[in-house]
């Protein structure tokens, strides 16, 4: 007999439409979650998300959505007039061991050489 109860399919349990609501209310309340909602009332989560996912798009009214027009496919901008360049300032390093101190200035433009200097040196 022990067998027959667990070889059988568990029936689908359908709900009323007042349950479901009851559900989605409480699910409403402030600090309510879905998941303890829902193990409150024996029910899987998913179940609860897809009930308020399907009361949700019931509630809002569906609006007519207005025709697509054409835009052109390039639009000019005005921009203002291109200012002057300021200079970079130059990477500075400085170091000192003990007694002995040696500045070392790199233009900020060849940066990635100077961190490769840096890095052969610091090895």
């Amino acid at each position: 007999m022990m067998d027959d109860e667990i070889n059988t399919p568990r029936r689908r349990r359908r709900h009323s439409a007042e349950f479901k609501a009851q559900v989605i209310q409480a699910c409403k309340q402030p600090g309510a979650s879905i998941a303890a909602t829902a193990l409150r009332y024996q029910l899987n989560a998913n179940q609860v998300r897809i009930w308020i996912k399907a009361h949700e798009q019931l509630a809002i009214p569906s609006t007519p959505i207005a025709p697509v027009t054409k835009t052109p496919e390039f639009i000019p901008i005005p921009l203002p007039a291109p200012t002057a360049v300021t200079a970079t300032p130059d990477i500075v390093i400085d170091i000192r061991r003990g007694a002995a101190h040696v500045t070392v200035r790199w233009p900020q433009a060849a940066a990635a050489e100077c961190a490769g200097w840096l890095q052969n040196w610091l090895r």
